[in-house]
């Protein structure tokens, strides 16, 4: 249902795919900032680049339960 209404609203495989790889590129980038920016030292900035690298496969289940409702509806 979830996935139905994604698709209906213009969101494909390739979207979610993009936003997985982008998260990771933003954990590092996160990560990185973090390190140089924070005086709390490396654990916080450990903490946030774990915490949006964790978007990364919630994209990708995304992506692909995507490209499985595609193919269903191209087979239809």
């Amino acid at each position: 249902m979830l996935i139905s209404k994604l698709y209906d609203a213009g969101v494909r495989s390739e979207h979610a795919y993009t936003a997985a790889f982008a998260s990771i590129g933003a954990s590092f980038l996160a990560w990185m900032v973090s390190t140089k920016e924070e005086n709390a030292g490396l654990d916080r900035a450990d903490r946030w680049g774990i915490f949006v690298g964790e978007w990364a496969p919630t994209f990708f289940g995304l992506g692909v339960a995507l490209a499985v409702h595609e193919q269903n509806e191209g087979a239809a």
